[in-house]
């Protein structure tokens, strides 16, 4: 029973280290396509992703938030009127929508 586990166990484990593993067929061929073109294997185009994304800081690093406050900081501090930003915003899109619109003869 004890061996049967450690197999399972160790299933497990490649599957989760498989990066062919529940991958959709557009990252899989883009990960092919990186691999071919560095030259590398699809593990290595992974590995150099990850640490790409760690040195980068992002989505996690909370810089979009920062500029979300910054920007909410600012509306309130000039006292936008955001009601009227708002009106004025859908106005100029319908008319955009009435200029880009087919003309019918």
């Amino acid at each position: 029973m004890v061996l049967l586990e450690t197999r399972l166990q160790a299933l497990h484990v490649n599957e989760l280290l498989n990066p062919e593993r529940k991958v959709d067929v557009e990252s899989m061929r883009t990960l092919e396509k990186l691999a071919q073109r560095w030259n590398v294997s699809k593990s290595e185009v992974l590995r150099r992703a990850i640490r790409i994304a760690a040195i980068d800081g992002s989505p996690g690093d909370g810089a979009a938030l920062g500029a979300l406050d910054r920007l909410q900081a600012s509306l309130r501090s000039r006292r936008v009127n955001l009601a009227r930003w708002e009106e004025d915003l859908k106005a100029e899109r319908r008319a955009t929508a009435r200029r880009l619109a087919p003309k019918t003869p």
